[in-house]
C-alpha cells in the first residue's frame, strides 16, 4: 500500500499545497480520501486524469470536496467521451450539495460522473481496501477513515475536535494523518479542530507508528505546530505533512 499526500493545506490552499487530498494505491487500484480545492492540478503529477477508481469524502466543507466539480468536467467532457462513473462514499447530501456548488442547471448533474454512496459508521470494501468509517467531532456530519490492506493501515482524522472515536479508529495504525489546524492556545473552540499537542495525544492513546500532522492552515507557523506536538506525549515519529510526500507501507 502506498500513500501520497496530494494536498494538506487546511481551510484554503496555501502557496505550497492544495487543500485536503490523499491518494492510496494497492494492486493498481487508486482511491482518494477527500478532494479539496486545488487538488486536481497536483493529482496529475502522480496519476492520470482518469485513473481514480474511488473517492471517500470525509465531509462537505469546500476544502475537502470542492474539486469534485472540476473532476466532473474531466470525466463528463473527456475527448474520448464520458468516462465510467466513479464510486464516491460521502455524507448522504453530497449529490445535492455538490451539484449546487457546480451550479450549472442546464448541464449534466454530478451523478453522470459519480456513483454516490451514503456513508454511515461501518466497515466496507473498496477495491482491495478495507475501509472503516467513524463519526468524529466537527460542526457538520464528518467521518474519519481507516484504510487497511495487507496487514498495514492508514488512519485519517478528517476534521475533528477531540474524539474518542478517532483513538479507536486509529488504534495500532501504521500512519495517522491527523489534523492540527490550531496553535496550542487557551480558549480554543470545542469540537471543531485539534492543535498539534492534541493530535499527538490522540496518536499516543492510539499507539500508532507514525504521526503526520496535516490540515495545516497557511497563516499558522508550522514549526510551532510541530513544537506543540512535542508536548503531547507521543514517542513515535512525528512529522509535518507535505504535498508530494509518499509513504510506502509495503
Amino acid at each position: 500500500m502506498k500513500l501520497t499526500i496530494i494536498g494538506c493545506s487546511g481551510s484554503f490552499p496555501g502557496p505550497n499545497s492544495p487543500s485536503s487530498c490523499y491518494l492510496l494505491e494497492a494492486e493498481g487500484f487508486r482511491m482518494l480520501l477527500d478532494f479539496g480545492n486545488g487538488a486536481l492540478g497536483a493529482l496529475q503529477r502522480h496519476i492520470g486524469l482518469y485513473d481514480v477508481d474511488a473517492i471517500c469524502l470525509s465531509h462537505l466543507h469546500a476544502d475537502h470536496c470542492l474539486d469534485m466539480c472540476p473532476y466532473h468536467v474531466v470525466r463528463t467532457y473527456s475527448p474520448q467521451g464520458p468516462q465510467p462513473r466513479v464510486p464516491v462514499y460521502a455524507p448522504a447530501d453530497a449529490p445535492q450539495r455538490l451539484s449546487s456548488a457546480y451550479a450549472m442547471p442546464d448541464e449534466p448533474r454530478l451523478e453522470t460522473a459519480f456513483d454516490f454512496i451514503g456513508l454511515t459508521p461501518r466497515v466496507f470494501e473498496v477495491g482491495p481496501f478495507e475501509v472503516t468509517a467513524a463519526l468524529v467531532n466537527h460542526p457538520v456530519e464528518t467521518y474519519g477513515f481507516r484504510v487497511s490492506y495487507g496487514g498495514r493501515s492508514v488512519a485519517y482524522s478528517g476534521d475533528t475536535g477531540e474524539s474518542a472515536e478517532l483513538v479507536k479508529l486509529a488504534a495500532g495504525a501504521d500512519v495517522l494523518l491527523c489534523e492540527a489546524s490550531f496553535l496550542d492556545k487557551p480558549d480554543l473552540p470545542h469540537d471543531l479542530h485539534l492543535n498539534g499537542r492534541q493530535a499527538a495525544e490522540h496518536a499516543a492513546r492510539a499507539d500508532v507508528g507514525t504521526l503526520v500532522l496535516t490540515h495545516l492552515v497557511p497563516w499558522n507557523d508550522c514549526g510551532q505546530i510541530l513544537e506543540d506536538a512535542s508536548r503531547g506525549g507521543f514517542g513515535g515519529r512525528t512529522e509535518l505533512a507535505r504535498s508530494g510526500a509518499t509513504y510506502d507501507l509495503g
